[in-house]
Order: C-alpha cells, then sequence, then structure tokens
C-alpha cells in the first residue's frame, strides 16, 4: 500500500459520497440548528485565499458540530450584483449576467474542490428574480412603514463607477485620515474621499435619490451594541463611532434675516457658552445657501470649497450677526468647511478658548478669544495661545460664575434658548444607484400621482435586456421604462435608478431559512425558531457597512411583525488578513496564490494553523511545506498500521499514558475548537501524532489503545482535512463515514487534564537541563520522588486563604502538618511568599500515577531506567520534593 497520501486521487470520491449521503443537508424539521454562516461572496469569478480563509474556518466548525450531534445549518449562496460585474462585462463585450453566471460555475468548483461541506439545496442567487423580487417587496414595506424616503440630497458621486455612493462607501485616504475631517469620523460629505471599489476621488452632486431611514434607529442600533458580547470589540467600537451619539444641548441664536429667525447650534459643551465668539455655518447649511443668493463672496466661497480637497481653516464672514442669548452680545457670522454639514445641526458657536478646531479657525481670522472655564486645581492654562479643552469651574461666566462644568451644563440647560439634545452622526442610508446590474427600484413616477410603488402582484419588476451604454442603462431602456401609473391608470415612467447590493446581502441570511418559500421572503415561523446565526464569519472591513445594515433590517422586520428577533447575529468572527511579502494577497498587486495550488487540504491546514482566525498571516512556502508534510505524517501513521503484523492484545504499564493522553487530547483539542483556535488545534493534532508515532517505535503498539489513537486521530482532524480523515477512516476499517460519525469523547474523568501533562512536560525538561548541565551524556538511572502527602496540604491550605491572611499560621494550625517541624515552618514560609501565585495542582496520587504512566517517556528518550516513588520521610530527596514538583536523583 502506498503511504503517500494524494487528495487529488480521492477527493472526487469523497465529494460525492458526502452528496449521496446528504451529509451537509439541515433537516426542515429541525429544532433550533447550529446556524454557522461565512459571509457569501461576491462573484468576481475565482476564489481568494481571503474566501478560502473564512470558508475553511466555517466549515471545520460546521463540520465539527455536526460530528458533535447537532443539526447544523451550514449554507451558501452568491452576492451576485454590483458595478463590477457590469464593468467586466463591459470591458469583454458580453453582458452582465452571462459574466455574472460564468463566474458562479468557477467559484462553486472551487468550493468543492476545496471539500466545503455546504447545504446546496438552500443555494441562494442575489440576481435571481426569484431573490430580487422580494428586495422589492421588502422595499413597499418599507415604503409603507415610512422608512423610505425621496428627495433631493448633496450626495457623494463616483465620476468613474458614475453612481451615487453611500456615505459607508466613500473611503479617506491613509494620508487625509487627520481625525479631524468628516471622513475620519466615519462620514463622507467633506473632501477627501474616495470610492471603495474603485478609489476614484469623490464629487458632490445634488441629485433625487431614495434612502432607507436608517436614523429612525440610531438610539436602537447604539444602544443594541451593548447585548453583543459575542461580536469583536473592534467591530462594536466602528459602529458606535459611525452613529456617533452625543449628548448635548441645542442652542438657539437669534439672527435678523428674512427667512430664519434663528440658528440652532449644537454643543456638547454647554459650560463653554459664554466663551462663544462667532457662530460659523457648514457651506450646505439652509442660511449659507439663503446668504449666497444675495451675498456674491459668500457664493464664490461655497462654490469654491464643493469639491475642494481641503479646505482647512478658510471661512468667510457674512453680513449677518447672531445675538449671544445669554450675553446679548452681537457675534459674526461666518461660513466655514470646517463645520460639516451632517454633523450636529450644520452650525458651530465658535469657542477659541475651550476647543481646538474653533481655537485654530479664530487664529486664521483673527477672532477674540475669551475663557469661560478654568481648571479646578488653578493650575493656569496657555490660553490665548492653546485652548484649555478640559472642565473645570467657570469664569467670566455671568450667574453661573463658581459652578463646576457637569452642574453648569445642567444649569444653563433651564436657560429659554437652549433645550438638552442627542444628535447623531449616522445619516440615512442612500440605496439610489445609477446602475444596470442591481434589483430594480419598484417605484413608477406618476405625473398626477407622484411615488407610486409597484404593486405586490407585478413584482418582481424585472431587468430589460442589457444594452451597453454610457451612464445610466435604465434610463436609456425606453420601452421598458414607459408603463402605466398603478392608480390611476395614466402614462408613467418607471423608476431608473437600481439598488445598493447591501440590501441584497442585509437579510439573505434569512433567505436560506427557507430558499423555495414562494409567499413571503422567509417563513417567519422557521425564522424565529432558528435565529440567530450562531456564528457569522468575515472581514472586519465590513463593520459600518454590511454589519450594521444587517442590524438595521433585522429590527426593522421585528417592527413590522415579520420578524420574533431584533439582532441577527449571536457571534461574529473576524478573520484577519493573508498577507504576501507583507502585503495583502491581491490579484491587483501580483502576488496572490491560486487555492488550488497546493491543493485543498495543504491550502486548509495552512490557513487553520498559521494564526487565530482574527488574526493576520504571512503565506510562506516553507509553512505551505509544514503542512503538506503533517498530512503525509497522520496518512503514514495509519497506513503503516493496517501494514504491520505485530501488535499486542495485552495491556503493558506504558500503554496506561497512551490512553489517558487520548483522553486529554480529546478534551484538548474539543476546548479549542469551541474556542475558534483553530491554530491551537492543529499543534496538539501534531503533537498527538508525534506521540502515536514514538508510541509505536518504543514496543509493539498494545491494539486497543493505539487503534483508539489512530480513530480519534481521524475524528479530530476531519473537521480540518476531511479527504485525507475519510481515507484514515476507510483505511482503519470503520463503518459509514467519518464525517458522519460521532465527536471522540474521553473514556475517563478529565478534568485537571491540563495540569496532569505540565507534570509530564516540566519534570522532563529539568531532567533535559539537569543532564545537560551536569553533563551527562548516558545516565544509568533516574529516580523521580514525589512530595510527601502533608505537602499538599499544606499547599491546598495556602492556595484557599486569602493572601492577606496569616498564611503561615493558619497552615501551622493543621494538626498533621505541624508534627513535621521545622521542615513544615520553612515549607509554609515559601508558599506564604507565592501568596496569590499558587497554581492548582493535582494530588500526590494522581501526580505518583501520572508519572508512573509516563516513565517510558523518560526510558525512551534517556535510554536509562526510570524509578517513580513517593517520599521516604528520612529520604534527602524527601525536603526536595514538591507538590507536582519531584525531586529529581540521576546516577
Amino acid at each position: 500500500m502506498s503511504r503517500r497520501y494524494d487528495h487529488a486521487r480521492v477527493q472526487e470520491y469523497w465529494q460525492q459520497a458526502w452528496e449521496r449521503e446528504g451529509v451537509f443537508e439541515c433537516p426542515t424539521d429541525a429544532d433550533d440548528p447550529t446556524y454557522v454562516l461565512g459571509m457569501f461572496p461576491y462573484t468576481s469569478g475565482s476564489l481568494h485565499m481571503g474566501h478560502i480563509r473564512n470558508y475553511a474556518i466555517t466549515d471545520a466548525y460546521a463540520r465539527y458540530r455536526r460530528m458533535a450531534g447537532d443539526d447544523v445549518l451550514h449554507p451558501m449562496g452568491w452576492d451576485a450584483f454590483g458595478l463590477p460585474a457590469e464593468n467586466a462585462a463591459y470591458e469583454r463585450n458580453t453582458d452582465p449576467e452571462s459574466w455574472t453566471r460564468t463566474c458562479i460555475d468557477q467559484m462553486k468548483a472551487d468550493l468543492r474542490e476545496m471539500g466545503f461541506g455546504y447545504d446546496w439545496s438552500r443555494e441562494t442567487t442575489t440576481c435571481d428574480p426569484e431573490y430580487y423580487q422580494w428586495n422589492q417587496w421588502l422595499f413597499t414595506q418599507f415604503y409603507d412603514e415610512g422608512l423610505v424616503d425621496y428627495g433631493a440630497a448633496t450626495v457623494n458621486w463616483c465620476p468613474d463607477c458614475e453612481t451615487v455612493l453611500a456615505d459607508a462607501q466613500v473611503d479617506t485616504p491613509p494620508e487625509a485620515d487627520d481625525g479631524e475631517t468628516t471622513a475620519g469620523t466615519g462620514h463622507s460629505h467633506t473632501h477627501g474621499g474616495v470610492c471603495w471599489r474603485c478609489g476614484t476621488g469623490v464629487e458632490q452632486r445634488d441629485l433625487d435619490q431614495w434612502f432607507f431611514a436608517i436614523t429612525d434607529y440610531a438610539e436602537e442600533l447604539y444602544h443594541g451594541l451593548d447585548d453583543l458580547e459575542g461580536w469583536p470589540d473592534g467591530v462594536r467600537d466602528s459602529q458606535r463611532n459611525w452613529i456617533g451619539r452625543q449628548e448635548g444641548a441645542r442652542v438657539s441664536f437669534p439672527v435678523a434675516h428674512d427667512d430664519h429667525d434663528t440658528v440652532e447650534a449644537f454643543t456638547t459643551r454647554l459650560d463653554t457658552v459664554y466663551g462663544a465668539t462667532y457662530l460659523a455655518l457648514s457651506p450646505g447649511h439652509d442660511l449659507a445657501r439663503a446668504l449666497a443668493e444675495s451675498d456674491e463672496a459668500v457664493a464664490e466661497y461655497v462654490e469654491s470649497v464643493a469639491n475642494t480637497d481641503d479646505a482647512g481653516m478658510s471661512g468667510v464672514e457674512t453680513d449677518l450677526t447672531a445675538t449671544h442669548p445669554y450675553t446679548g452680545e452681537e457675534l459674526p457670522v461666518y461660513v466655514a468647511a470646517y463645520v460639516l454639514d451632517d454633523v450636529g445641526t450644520g452650525a458651530v458657536m465658535g469657542v477659541p478658548a475651550h476647543n481646538e478646531q474653533d481655537h485654530a479657525f479664530a487664529d486664521e481670522h483673527d477672532l477674540p478669544v475669551e475663557q469661560a472655564v478654568e481648571p479646578v486645581d488653578g493650575s493656569g492654562t496657555d490660553l490665548p495661545h492653546a485652548p484649555y479643552t478640559g472642565d473645570g469651574m467657570l469664569t467670566d461666566s455671568g450667574e453661573y460664575d463658581g459652578l463646576a462644568s457637569s452642574a453648569a451644563r445642567e444649569r444653563l440647560c433651564q436657560h429659554d434658548a437652549a433645550e438638552a439634545a442627542v444628535t447623531y452622526r449616522l445619516r440615512d442610508w442612500l440605496i439610489s444607484r445609477q446602475r444596470y446590474w442591481g434589483t430594480p427600484i419598484p417605484i413608477v413616477h406618476c405625473d398626477d400621482c407622484g411615488h407610486v410603488p409597484v404593486p405586490e402582484d407585478d413584482l418582481p419588476v424585472e431587468l430589460p435586456d442589457y444594452v451597453q451604454t454610457t451612464g445610466n442603462p435604465l434610463d436609456a431602456a425606453e420601452e421598458w421604462k414607459q408603463t402605466t401609473c398603478p392608480d390611476c391608470g395614466a402614462d408613467a415612467v418607471r423608476e431608473t435608478d437600481t439598488m445598493d447590493t447591501f440590501v441584497d446581502s442585509s437579510w439573505y441570511f434569512l433567505r436560506y431559512l427557507s430558499p423555495h418559500f414562494k409567499s413571503a421572503p422567509f417563513d417567519q415561523h422557521t425564522a424565529d425558531e432558528w435565529l440567530p446565526v450562531d456564528v457569522y464569519v468575515g472581514g472586519e472591513e465590513h463593520a459600518v457597512l454590511h454589519l450594521l445594515y444587517i442590524r438595521f433590517f433585522t429590527r426593522a422586520l421585528s417592527d413590522i411583525g415579520l420578524l420574533d428577533r431584533e439582532e441577527p447575529v449571536d457571534r461574529l468572527i473576524n478573520q484577519g488578513t493573508v498577507l504576501h511579502g507583507g502585503e495583502k494577497m491581491s490579484k491587483s498587486k501580483g502576488n496572490d496564490i491560486a487555492p488550488h495550488e497546493y491543493g485543498a487540504e495543504t491550502t486548509r491546514l495552512f490557513v487553520l494553523s498559521a494564526a487565530h482566525p482574527s488574526q493576520d498571516f504571512e503565506w510562506t512556502v516553507k509553512d505551505v511545506s509544514t503542512a503538506y508534510d503533517f498530512q503525509q505524517t497522520l496518512y503514514r501513521l495509519v497506513t503503516e498500521y493496517t501494514d504491520r503484523t505485530e501488535t499486542r492484545t495485552e495491556s503493558a504499564d506504558h500503554d496506561a499514558y497512551l490512553e489517558r493522553e487520548i483522553d486529554r487530547t480529546i478534551a484538548a483539542v474539543t476546548e479549542e475548537y469551541d474556542r475558534f483556535r483553530f491554530h491551537r488545534v492543529i499543534g496538539e493534532i501534531q503533537r498527538f501524532a508525534r506521540l502515536l508515532g514514538r508510541y509505536a517505535g518504543y514496543d509493539r503498539p498494545y491494539q486497543f489503545a493505539y487503534g483508539r489513537g489512530l480513530r480519534v486521530l481521524a475524528g479530530l482532524v476531519a473537521p480540518i482535512a476531511p479527504f485525507l480523515a475519510e481515507e484514515m477512516w476507510q483505511l482503519l476499517d470503520e463503518d459509514g463515514l467519518v464525517a458522519e460519525s460521532r465527536w471522540p469523547e474521553p473514556l475517563r474523568d478529565v478534568d485537571d487534564y491540563r495540569i496532569e501533562r505540565q507534570v509530564v512536560r516540566r519534570t522532563l525538561d529539568d531532567v533535559r537541563e539537569i543532564t545537560a548541565v551536569v553533563d551527562i551524556d548516558e545516565p544509568n538511572e533516574i529516580e523521580l520522588v514525589v512530595a510527601a502527602d502533608w505537602k499538599y496540604r499544606a499547599y491546598e491550605i495556602a492556595r484557599e486563604s486569602d493572601p492577606d491572611d496569616a498564611i503561615v499560621g493558619e497552615i501551622m494550625a493543621d494538626d498533621e502538618i505541624k508534627q513535621h517541624g521545622d521542615a513544615a515552618a520553612d515549607f509554609a514560609d515559601r508558599l506564604a511568599d507565592r501568596g496569590a501565585g499558587l497554581e492548582p495542582i493535582i494530588d500526590g496520587e494522581r501526580e505518583l500515577d501520572t508519572l508512573q504512566q509516563a516513565a517510558w517517556l523518560f526510558e525512551d528518550e534517556f535510554g536509562c531506567d526510570v524509578v517513580v516513588r513517593r517520599a521516604a520521610p528520612d529520604h534527602d530527596l524527601a525536603a526536595k520534593a514538591r507538590p507536582n514538583k519531584p525531586a529529581i536523583h540521576i546516577s
């Protein structure tokens, strides 16, 4: 029999076997299956290493939970709409659907080749009319509930993609992200942003657009993050920052303008209001636009900063003044680029003494700096040269002088001009896209009736045939565009924008639950029973795109009465990046590695062993070779066992160690699978495989223990290297498929198994150190002496004692320990010095058994006799032996 494993020779066989047995199909009558989901892929043409890492994680966990006895839902589908497919089709002189279907076929073949086990009966493709009709249906439901808005807005426009972008789809170039721009705080209605897809600089345009009212859920989405304990802190922090909840006050500043009586400014530092020396408006503020109509200087400034990359602290003074509501003073009114349209109210009360940006603006425009707060400790400030931004005690603030900042904010808010307020940086979700390859927005525009949703019976509104054109292809599809009004029957036109593809992915996890359901997007009863998704795996880059949108959709669906859940995902795993040459793998960088290049299981083993799932790691040929050699080692262990004729049926002393280590390994690997630490899973399996090889070379294997060890080995590696595990399982003449076998279980109690291992490993290290230091090449005998019982008793008393208590006294109060006189007192002193640093231990009897079982390891390594015994009271070694650290004598 060949002892070389060749996955390519067997993978098709096992794929067909899994499919024939329906291994990965989740039963429809499952009460509450374990729902394991990877973010479905965009249909880009072929799998890349980022896909492989994501899906290796979900597949390993899904296979593990299935073997552990769970019904497991592990589906796959395709994020098939989107501008890249349209651009690719344009470049190849084809249509987006043909290109997309070709990509899907290729990617599905890649997934099967990698051995990923999906329930393909639930496959979902977002460009199918059977899917996107429910996008349209949900749109109309949201419309009826008041969650859809339409109107003119200043939007982000990518001139290369020729479409609008939502705020979250505008990236900030690293060199432009100074933490002060709008993009740096999570919003893009300023300058310096680039398209998330193509990197082109984003422009601002005024267009009529469709929005989902995600801001209606700002408060819920913000506070709901506190309950997502299974989500990474980084994702939750990103969403908190993006939502941008701020508590403060709105302050009304009277102005003398025909269309505006007051300007409201939002501030989180009402205690500094007496330091306000000017009022600043954003260029997009209603009053700024009104002033631009009659003030040429304002008009020129607003136009000049509309698409400027860096307007800095520029601004223009207007002819208008505002009345300070607390002092009655007249303040100059400026239009300033540093004031953002979509933060607060778009107006700022300028307090140069206590805000860095206000101070910089005042310095640029020679505005006064007036202190209103001073440090409580009298330490002084650098005013007027630098602002004092901390809390303190009010000064030069009229009747509020002497109040602490926190108390002053409450008192000042009782003024008629101020009211407590909460603001959010979050803006409504702009879903309009001026492209072809997406879900048509189901609206008809009628001159008499206005915007009319397409009736449910007329859904889906399908895409017309694709015709290459510049601009929006649907706008050029005249025959498709012309229709009649559903309400009055008059001539009307269809909406020609399509939906943001993030709409598709905001509820796809629900469609998997009932993919063939025809009367609704999903079966509500099933959804209520099976949600939330137990484990969701994907990149952290989706924190404020996809991951925020699925939370919004779930809450909106709950309010509409279509779901009984408010959060979609229980546990979120962010996988790190695969690097090559220090950079993220990318076709554009020319450093990508095709997943099939090294074989399915070599690749799977490597990407899961290289690092914790959340960490980045470097792709190296050396480490890939190690993964390849590891699978060959596992295969060879089995083939050598099945080929050999000499085994024992009677147990010997050293077999007990292997039997115990089998149980310990099962416990350790199970714990690491549960914690998603697959790199440690593989480390445990590697260590166990080395032990099995060493055991087989030490003596004829005990058939029961060694055979069980190999079966356990096949079971433990099955979720990570499934083709290999099936081959091992078959060679061991086991029934059925390992993928359908029960997860290995310990035969004996494995409590404190880690301590047992630590005792053996530490003792081996101590013996190695002694032989090296004393330069003993060939020892005659190794004697391991386990401590006397009273020392274990003293150790436990010390561990259970309060570190602040008199530990020595507590130990010496024990009659049994006290009998050992000075030796006991010295030992108690040592324990007291360690205090809270005492680790858990196993008792003396168990330590003795563990070392006796492991004696063969010492014999095998050092080639000599090994004696393990308890300490005799009068023996010199008795004083040196401590709990879980035997005394050692080498002769």
